[in-house]
C-alpha cells in the first residue's frame, strides 16, 4: 500500500514472495468501523479528541465521503483505517481484517492516495508503479504486464521511463495514481485528493475515481470541497471535531434538512452541534464550494 508519509531517496528492498491480494470476506461490507477513537496530548490544549466514537461501513462499488472542515477528524480516521497510527478505542476492519491485529493484510487489501504522499524522485514512472506492485505482493509472475496495463490506461508513455523528480506536477499525479492501484487493491482511500491541482487535472481525478468505482472498488474519498463531494459520493458522512453528525445519501440528507445544497445541509448540521455555529470555522476550517 502506498502510506501517507515523506519517502527517502532509495527504496526499501522488496525481494519477499509475492502474493496475491487477499480474497474479500463473506460479508458485503469491506470497510467497517465500530466506536472507533482516537485521542492525542497536546500541550496546549490538552487531550483532544481527533476521532470521538465513529460508526460507519462502506460496501463494494461505492464511493463513501467524508465531509468536514480542515481539522475535523478525516485524515485521522483514514490514518488509522491505512494502519498508520493505531486507535485509542474501537475497531475498524478492512476486507474483516483488523487494523490493529491484522495491519499488513489491511495494507495488502488497499492503495492510499492523497496530494501529500511523496515519490521517490530517483526513480522512473514505470519503476514506481513496479516497486509499489511488487513491495504490495502482487502476483510476480503478473507483474510486467499489470505494470503495461496501468502505463497505458493513465497516459504516462512519452515520460515512463523518466525519473520522477523530472516530472511536472500533472505528470507526477498521473504516476501517484497509477502507483496507488498497482497491486489491484479492493479498497482505495483517496485524502483531499485535490489539493493543488488545476482544474483539468482535478476534473481527470474525479474521472479516474469514477471508473474505480465503476470497476467495483470500494473507495473512501475524504474532501471540504462540496462540489466534488456531491459529484462523486454514493453516500455522505458529515463530520466536525471527531464526530460524525450525519450519514446518508444526498437525497437523504436533503430530506432530513430540507435544504438543496450540499453546503446548507453540512452548516445545518455543524449548527445544530454547535451553539451558535452559523458557517464560519475561522483560519484552519475555511469552506469551499468548488469548481
Amino acid at each position: 500500500m502506498s502510506l501517507p508519509s515523506t519517502t527517502p531517496d532509495t527504496p526499501p528492498d522488496t525481494r519477499a514472495a509475492a502474493d496475491p491480494v487477499p480474497a474479500a470476506p463473506p460479508a458485503e461490507a469491506r470497510v467497517e468501523v465500530e466506536g472507533l477513537r482516537k485521542t492525542f496530548f497536546d500541550d496546549g490544549r490538552g487531550e483532544v479528541h481527533a476521532v470521538d466514537g465513529l460508526n460507519f461501513t462502506c460496501t463494494k462499488g461505492e464511493v463513501f465521503g467524508l465531509l468536514g472542515a480542515n481539522g475535523a477528524g478525516k485524515t485521522t480516521t483514514l490514518r488509522v483505517l491505512s494502519t498508520v497510527i493505531k486507535p485509542t478505542e474501537g475497531t475498524a476492519r478492512v476486507m474483516g481484517f483488523d487494523v490493529v491485529q491484522e495491519p499488513e493484510a489491511v495494507r495488502r487489501s488497499l492503495g492510499f492516495y492523497s496530494a501529500s504522499t511523496a515519490l521517490y524522485p530517483r526513480l522512473t514512472g514505470r519503476e514506481t508503479i513496479e516497486f509499489f506492485a511488487r513491495v504490495n505482493r502482487y502476483p510476480r509472475d503478473a507483474v510486467a504486464e499489470r505494470v503495461e496495463a496501468l502505463v497505458q490506461r493513465f497516459g504516462i508513455q512519452e515520460y515512463q521511463d523518466t525519473r520522477v523528480e523530472k516530472l511536472s506536477s500533472g505528470m507526477k499525479q498521473k504516476v501517484s495514481m497509477a502507483r496507488t492501484v498497482a497491486h489491484d487493491p479492493p479498497v482505495l482511500i483517496f485524502d483531499e485528493p485535490t489539493v493543488g491541482l488545476d482544474v483539468m487535472n482535478a476534473l481527470e481525478m474525479v474521472r479516474v475515481i469514477r471508473e474505480l468505482r465503476d470497476e467495483g472498488k470500494t473507495i473512501l474519498f475524504s474532501s471540504h470541497i462540496m462540489s466534488e463531494v456531491e459529484k462523486l459520493c454514493d453516500r455522505i458522512g458529515i463530520i466536525h471535531r471527531g464526530k460524525l453528525l450525519a450519514l446518508g445519501t444526498l437525497e437523504e440528507l436533503r430530506e432530513r434538512t430540507d435544504r438543496h445544497y450540499l453546503e446548507d445541509i453540512f452548516v445545518e448540521f455543524v449548527t445544530e452541534a454547535e451553539d451558535g455555529f452559523r458557517g464560519v470555522l475561522g483560519p484552519a476550517g475555511t469552506l469551499e464550494r468548488g469548481a
